[in-house]
């Protein structure tokens, strides 16, 4: 990779993402917003995910700014708002469940609109000439309500195995990193992604069975996603950590105990560090220097997961707390991370 295409991400406030604006987005690969209200932003040429999820502390919205150098093209593939420099591709798409087949019964149009989206993504990507994608993140309005007996978070599993079929031939493996939180009722689907022209390798945690090899008591449909993906591009070694949680093996930990899963779920981070590193060939990689996003089932518990996050990494970066749903309902706090190589700077 040339060491002109970096790659980094900022968590900013709308007021900072102005200034991008104002600049005409000369380092802008895409955007996701988290608001829970409706924020003015003007981004005609960069793909701007709005995430109806809530941020938790003193700011309404949260802008996580996905960076890269230019020259960029942006454009639309069928559903999909992509742009990109030829190493990297952002793409966003957004799709209201009954946009979908209004033949289908209620109970399959959430499945039929994931099984969708995922359909979209991988066009595009192959319209663009885009191989490898290195991270998807999910948010999925009520996951963890039931539909005809069936958790809507198990019919996404569903929908989004059946589209890696399709278009990739396998669904474990070298699969990417990804996360799928809830968000409210009432609202789209929202998936945005990270693709790259050079492959990333697939982490797996040493304390977590693959989450495309769970038991079929999670559902007939694994989730399909690595722990964590690497990507070594010479120039620039990123590490991109799914949504982690309070899980050892396949069962979930400490349930209904915030302060304890939020202390089992920085043991597993630290196990996929340590496996990155490992796979790497050397110590690239620390649990203090990634960017986390946090997301919190119930926003009481911000306070003991604050303090618990402060005291075990003394993190580099403030960290982003957010109101959402995790996939599973015994599940109260999911982190996800980023890190490693240097910041990307506007010419």
């Amino acid at each position: 990779m040339r060491p002109d295409t970096l790659l980094g991400v900022d968590y900013l406030t709308p007021e900072q993402l102005d200034g991008c604006c104002a600049r005409g987005w000369p380092d802008v690969l895409g955007v996701a917003l988290f608001s829970s209200g409706e924020v003015p932003v003007q981004a005609t040429d960069v793909p701007l995910a709005r995430v109806a999820v809530r941020p938790l502390g003193d700011q309404p919205a949260v802008c996580e700014v996905w960076r890269s150098l230019g020259p960029f093209s942006s454009g639309t593939a069928g559903l999909v708002h992509y742009r990109t420099n030829g190493q990297f591709v952002f793409g966003r798409v957004t799709l209201a469940e009954a946009d979908t087949d209004s033949r289908a019964e209620a109970g399959d149009r959430f499945r039929l609109a994931s099984e969708r989206v995922y359909a979209e993504v991988f066009r595009c990507l192959e319209t663009l000439g885009f191989a490898h994608i290195i991270r998807i993140w999910n948010y999925l309005p009520e996951i963890n309500r039931e539909v005809g007996g069936l958790e809507r978070y198990r019919q996404f599993n569903e929908a989004r195995q059946r589209a890696f079929k399709a278009f990739r031939g396998q669904v474990n493996g070298n699969v990417p990193a990804a996360c799928a939180l809830g968000s409210p009722p009432g609202g789209s689907l929202v998936v945005y992604f990270l693709a790259g022209a050079d492959a990333g390798i697939a982490i797996e945690s040493p304390r977590q069975i693959s989450a495309y090899n769970y038991p079929p008591q999670y559902g007939e449909f694994s989730p399909t996603f690595a722990r964590a993906t690497l990507t070594r591009a010479p120039a620039q070694p990123m590490l991109f950590v799914s949504g982690t949680a309070s899980i050892v093996g396949h069962r979930t930990v400490h349930p209904g105990d915030v302060l304890a899963q939020t202390r089992e779920t920085l043991v597993n981070i630290r196990a996929l560090v340590a496996e990155a590193n490992r796979v790497a060939g050397g110590q690239l990689f620390a649990a203090e220097q990634l960017k986390y996003k946090a997301y919190l089932r119930h926003p009481a518990d911000m306070r003991i997961v604050v303090e618990e996050l402060r005291r075990a990494l003394q993190p580099a970066e403030p960290i982003v707390y957010l109101n959402a749903d995790v996939c599973r309902a015994d599940l109260l706090v999911e982190i996800e991370a980023v890190g490693g190589g240097g910041q990307p700077q506007a010419h």
